[in-house]
């Protein structure tokens, strides 16, 4: 058990965190907030269930995560192949590294992974399968949060008495569905530009985001 927390403690307490503020603080503050207005406008209070599976929820939840995994897959892909002199989130400016090398050199090395030993197709979508997952992670929550979007103001219409309703695609072409998004958008942004940026002159002893305490400012990556 310690040498599974060992190696794999940056994963657990990250997820832990996940979880802990998704189950205990966004739904069960979500539910409270929801059911006080309910209670405001004369409508029954939901259960917790009930509540986690509206599109109240739902919308919340994925138009948060739709901005992460945006920035992460911007982060992913920018990185590869823009620089910044002296941050520690860019590649070195003037020499190959590690991350750069051809990995088909590699297809006879008995550790590597089974992409790089099968080449071709499957190495192609290898190499860019970071991105990849981070896109399609993007693009599903974009769309569950048009859905949640789309479900929140049917029921809005509805007890409006407006006969109006909008489909998925339909909430997708509204001021509301992008205003939502990009006001996410623009703090992601401002976040991994920050970090670029303060990483030059900035550092924290022991962690990988950051240079070695005694480098100079001009230095370009981690090492």
């Amino acid at each position: 058990m310690r040498r599974l927390l060992r190696e794999n403690g940056l994963a657990i307490v990250w997820l832990g965190l996940f979880f802990v503020t998704l189950i205990f603080g966004q739904s069960a503050v979500g539910l409270r907030e929801y059911n006080s207005d309910q209670k405001e406008h004369g409508r029954p209070e939901v259960t917790y269930a009930e509540y986690v599976t509206s599109s109240h929820f739902l919308e919340a939840t994925m138009e948060n995560w739709e901005s992460e995994f945006l920035q992460m897959f911007m982060f992913v892909v920018l990185t590869a192949f823009l620089y910044q002199k002296g941050s520690a989130e860019s590649k070195k400016l003037d020499e190959e590294e590690e991350v750069d090398r051809d990995p088909r050199r590699s297809k006879n090395k008995p550790d590597a992974p089974w992409p790089v030993r099968k080449g071709g197709f499957v190495l192609n979508l290898y190499e860019n399968s970071l991105s990849l997952a981070f896109l399609l992670l993007f693009l599903g929550s974009l769309l569950l949060h048009a859905a949640g979007g789309a479900g929140e103001y049917n029921q809005g219409q509805a007890e409006h008495g407006s006969a109006e309703r909008v489909t998925t695609l339909g909430y997708m072409a509204t001021s509301r569905f992008w205003f939502e998004s990009l006001q996410n958008w623009q703090s992601e942004f401002l976040a991994v530009g920050l970090m670029v940026v303060l990483s030059i002159w900035l550092r924290q002893k022991g962690s990988p985001e950051s240079k070695p305490v005694d480098a100079p400012h001009s230095q370009t990556g981690k090492d």
